[in-house]
């Protein structure tokens, strides 16, 4: 640990907001690509639901690694263009977890009452306006654990672009170890870096599905208890003399 100086915690550091950029970035496209193609997926048209469902089969049977090297090395091949590492690795980790993601949209809708779609025709709203209005609220309290265990894979995958070059954590990590020769004291700073963004991460969806039950009027998790009868009750003393006064 002493051997570790000030230049080279500066390379962690830098490689700690290297990671945070990385997974902002990832995770905001992500979330496009989850509720895009979730969306399509509960297409009324079948081509739709063809073109999403192919997608999503595409990305998850992908290794993300094998992915990142294609978008690096064999993407400009074809347009000729090259990609910077960050957004190549941006890129591959958005639309792979972002395939993920609509799988969780889909579900999360599927699992509205039918009766909740009907109450919008009810009301004369067009699909986009049942959709919008009484359906995604109800489904979006769902979306949120699965979407903050998503979150963390993919923080967590974040640690595979350091292969292109790209300053994060476990590219900062590397540089540390060989300049230290020491194993044992950089990866386990490493490990608890990881472990506070990932706790970070948990904390901030949890305040999110307490405010998303909140909207739609549920009780947060090991929040509810029970409370005693607030009316009249009936103790043993007045009990025989309503019976006498029958």
């Amino acid at each position: 640990m002493s051997d570790i100086t000030w230049g080279l915690w500066e390379l962690l550091l830098k490689g700690v907001w290297i990671t945070v950029q990385l997974t902002v970035y990832s995770a905001a496209l992500a979330a496009v690509a989850a509720f895009g193609i979730g969306l399509a997926r509960t297409h009324r048209r079948w081509i739709v639901r063809f073109l999403s469902g192919a997608y999503f089969e595409i990305f998850r049977g992908t290794s993300a690694l094998i992915l990142m090297f294609w978008m690096f090395f064999v993407l400009p091949m074809g347009f000729g263009w090259q990609l910077a590492p960050m957004w190549a690795a941006v890129l591959t980790l958005g639309l792979t977890y972002g395939a993920y993601g609509s799988e969780v949209v889909r579900g999360a809708i599927a699992a509205v009452p039918p009766g909740q779609h009907e109450a919008g025709v009810a009301l004369s709203f067009s699909p986009a306006q049942t959709l919008r209005k009484i359906v995604l609220p109800q489904a979006w309290p769902g979306m949120v654990p699965p979407f903050n265990n998503l979150l963390i894979e993919l923080l967590k995958g974040t640690a595979l672009v350091s292969i292109l070059g790209v300053g994060d954590i476990a590219f900062g990590a590397s540089l540390v170890r060989n300049a230290t020769a020491q194993s044992a004291p950089v990866y386990t700073i490493i490990l608890v870096m990881y472990f506070v963004l990932a706790f970070a991460l948990t904390r901030g969806m949890r305040a999110v599905e307490r405010h998303a039950k909140a909207g739609i009027g549920q009780a947060p998790a090991g929040r509810s208890r029970l409370r005693p009868a607030t009316g009249p009750t009936v103790t043993g003393a007045t009990a025989p003399a309503e019976g006498e006064a029958r």
